[in-house]
């Protein structure tokens, strides 16, 4: 991760903000639906901390509870119009849709073909991740797609199938090929990976050959991006939905 990401923020809101963000990326990743392990709520409270400090110029040591966070999201909306549309109107509208979610939406519902809990939990989470890519976009003045980028970056990735140890990563499911695995290491890391590690990761035996067969065409099919000359390798967004939809079984 980029480390300038929401270091605008005091460093208390900014651990919190990324902590309770990745429990709620984590527990959906893990199938652990209900509200109290989809800390929605928590998410809540550090983001309408983090603006309403904005908006009084001073930030608080620490995320609080108002007394009602309908009518405390709602005052927002009176700030000074010199603040961004979306601190006064759309993050807190998201906030308070958030809050509903995770307050008001029981689990175990009957009837219907899907699981309500699970159709809640994506709620809460693309909610989360909507509300946290507007922070960085906001306080760091980049364009939504980087901003969706770096949130990614943000979410600790728990990959069962990627085994970290002496300082290496190993795929363990050997049926992968060496695109796959490279995959799988890069999505697991936040952020670029050196290739002789990446080589040396995925066991491959000839370096020369892993660039030709591997790196340099992953990159022309824009799975990552290969820094020849820096010998960088980053995964790109083609590359994690490529992940996410063909690899998931490997997570």
């Amino acid at each position: 991760m980029d480390e300038e990401i929401l270091n605008q923020l005091p460093a208390s809101l900014r651990v919190e903000l990324v902590d309770v963000f990745n429990e709620i990326a984590t527990n959906y990743r893990n199938n652990k639906w209900e509200p109290s392990e989809l800390n929605g709520g928590k998410l809540c409270e550090v983001v309408f901390s983090i603006i309403d400090g904005y908006v009084k110029g001073v930030f608080p040591s620490k995320s609080f509870k108002p007394a009602n966070m309908v009518d405390a999201c709602l005052s927002l909306s009176y700030a000074a119009a010199t603040f961004p549309r979306s601190v006064r109107i759309q993050i807190p509208r998201m906030i308070m849709a958030l809050y509903e979610v995770r307050n008001n939406r029981g689990v175990g519902h009957a009837g219907g073909d899907v699981n309500p809990s699970r159709m809640d939990a994506t709620i809460v989470l693309y909610l989360s991740k909507w509300l946290v890519a507007e922070l960085i976009r906001i306080f760091h003045d980049v364009d939504t797609k980087t901003a969706t980028s770096a949130v990614e970056l943000l979410m600790v990735k728990e990959i069962p199938t990627v085994w970290c140890v002496g300082g290496k990563k190993r795929v363990l499911n050997t049926k992968l090929n060496m695109k796959e695995k490279a995959l799988l290491i890069l999505y697991s890391e936040n952020g670029p990976i050196r290739e002789d590690d990446l080589v040396l990761w995925t066991e491959h035996t000839n370096g020369a050959v892993f660039r030709r067969d591997i790196l340099i065409k992953g990159h022309k099919s824009k799975l990552w991006e290969y820094d020849r000359k820096n010998g960088i390798v980053t995964l790109s967004p083609t590359g994690f939905d490529y992940v996410e939809k063909n690899l998931n079984n490997n997570l």
